[in-house]
């Protein structure tokens, strides 16, 4: 199993970044997504997750209204299409999968597999 993120860089404050996160050797329809973040010296934190066959989608705080989490199913991919970004939201991007949604999903504990990230720069 691999998920592959891409799409990270460089961006001014204000500007846009759609994450993708490409996943191959499971069954992709069957699992529950999420992004998750590491800022420098900082513990990872939950940003985003989508779960059942209806997508539902939940988002932390900070990212509310700027951000918007994502699935397409026919083609093995997670996206977080990130707008009107803050230097605050410079940190390492990663997306996990789990099969089993439970209360710790959004602790990032015991997720079946994650990505090894992409980096977002938001910085003038």
């Amino acid at each position: 199993v691999q998920l592959v993120e891409s799409g990270g860089g460089l961006v001014q404050p204000g500007g846009s970044l759609r994450l993708s996160c490409a996943a191959s050797g499971l069954t992709f329809r069957s699992y529950a997504l999420g992004w998750f973040r590491q800022a420098p010296g900082k513990e990872r934190e939950f940003v985003a997750d989508i779960v059942g066959s209806g997508g539902q989608t939940y988002y932390v705080d900070a990212v509310k209204g700027r951000f918007t989490i994502s699935r397409d199913n026919a083609k093995n991919t997670l996206y977080l299409q990130m707008n009107s970004l803050k230097p605050e939201d410079t940190a390492n991007y990663y997306c996990a999968a789990d099969l089993h949604y439970t209360s710790s999903f959004r602790k990032g504990d015991d997720m079946d597999y994650w990505g090894k990230g992409t980096l977002v720069t938001v910085s003038s």
